[in-house]
């Protein structure tokens, strides 16, 4: 049985309103939210049982951020020193800054705890719009900013909110050529080296050439050896590496997966790459086209998905407001991870 869902306040709640539910001045509530102020422990209680009741969060900025175009737009990520999310970080908060929008950003690798009192702050400074990163940000952290009235965009999480945006990348065509350049290599014993962060864009891509692989009646292996970091497509190669039958054909579902795995590969292992042994990854991220990797992959529109983030977050009060969900395809990279087509130049 499905638990009734609490009632959410479609707007915030005014100090007011609060005043009012628990009995009290509306200095009360202002001295109750100032530090230091006076106020009896009593008064302090029926305050803050109201404000929680009605959602209700300290207006700091009230004066200054009037409009909600003026208003700061929080990002929510976790492993922001990845690579790949670095680079989705700085793209996405170099347009906001062009579009004149203060950013907050909030790193929920820091853990329940903190990330819940940093997301009760982007409340109490009137955030307009929360952007939730591709990754593991929990989804508790979503329904918290869309239970708050936020403006909530996703970026490659799938559709799991339909009361949010979703900016999401397509790959069953992506995916398929993927497989393709493989199979046209010459590829017969594949494997798909993932993570056991298992984010919906991840899982996506590897169900994607899985279902290809069997599809083809093709021997397919799937590894998940740790989570999205270089160390584990270096452990996903010594796994697979060590066997007799060991794959010739690899797609990892990130470039610093496959970072890790040719590295072991080479070093460890003695192969040589394409000749041996074919990799393609996906994102290209910086580390993918240096000369010491060369490697083919995917590259995600980060451009193209900032823009359109920006585009609805200052829609005019005309356009219609209910959620979207806009499609983005990734280009694909050739270097030398992948041995050439038969009859190509």
């Amino acid at each position: 049985m499905t638990n009734k869902a609490p009632f959410i306040p479609k707007s915030m709640a005014s100090a007011a309103e609060v005043a009012k539910l628990a009995g009290v001045s509306r200095s009360a509530v202002s001295r109750t939210f100032t530090p230091g102020a006076s106020v009896s422990e009593q008064t302090r209680v029926k305050v803050m049982d109201a404000a929680k009741a009605l959602n209700y969060h300290v207006n700091h900025l009230a004066r200054g951020l009037s409009k909600e175009t003026s208003r700061p737009v929080c990002i929510l990520g976790s492993n922001l020193n990845a690579p790949f999310q670095a680079q989705l970080l700085d793209t996405i908060t170099q347009h906001l800054q062009i579009a004149g929008r203060a950013v907050m950003v909030i790193n929920t690798a820091g853990g329940k705890e903190s990330t819940n009192e940093a997301l009760s702050q982007t409340l109490n400074y009137r955030a307009s719009a929360t952007i939730v990163l591709s990754g593991s940000p929990d989804n508790e952290f979503v329904e918290t900013c869309l239970n708050s009235g936020q403006h909530v965009i996703l970026i490659n999480r799938g559709n799991q909110f339909p009361r949010a945006d979703h900016m999401v990348i397509d790959y069953q065509d992506i995916i398929a050529d993927a497989h393709h350049l493989l199979q046209q290599a010459g590829c017969r014993r594949l494997a798909v080296i993932s993570s056991t962060i298992q984010s919906p864009s991840l899982l996506a891509r590897e169900q994607r050439f899985m279902d290809l692989a069997k599809q083809h009646q093709q021997p397919c292996t799937l590894l998940r050896a740790g989570p999205t970091e270089y160390n584990t497509g270096a452990e996903a190669a010594r796994q697979l590496l060590s066997h007799r039958q060991k794959p010739d054909g690899i797609f990892c579902v990130t470039d610093l997966l496959a970072c890790g795995f040719m590295d072991v590969a080479r070093h460890e292992f003695k192969l040589s790459i394409p000749n041996d042994l074919c990799i393609i990854g996906f994102d290209d991220i910086e580390q993918s086209s240096w000369q010491s990797y060369q490697l083919t992959t995917y590259q995600q529109p980060l451009t193209q998905m900032a823009a359109a983030i920006v585009q609805r977050l200052t829609k005019t009060s005309e356009e219609p407001n209910d959620p979207v969900t806009e499609h983005f395809s990734a280009i694909a990279k050739w270097r030398h991870t992948v041995r050439p087509l038969p009859n190509s130049d």
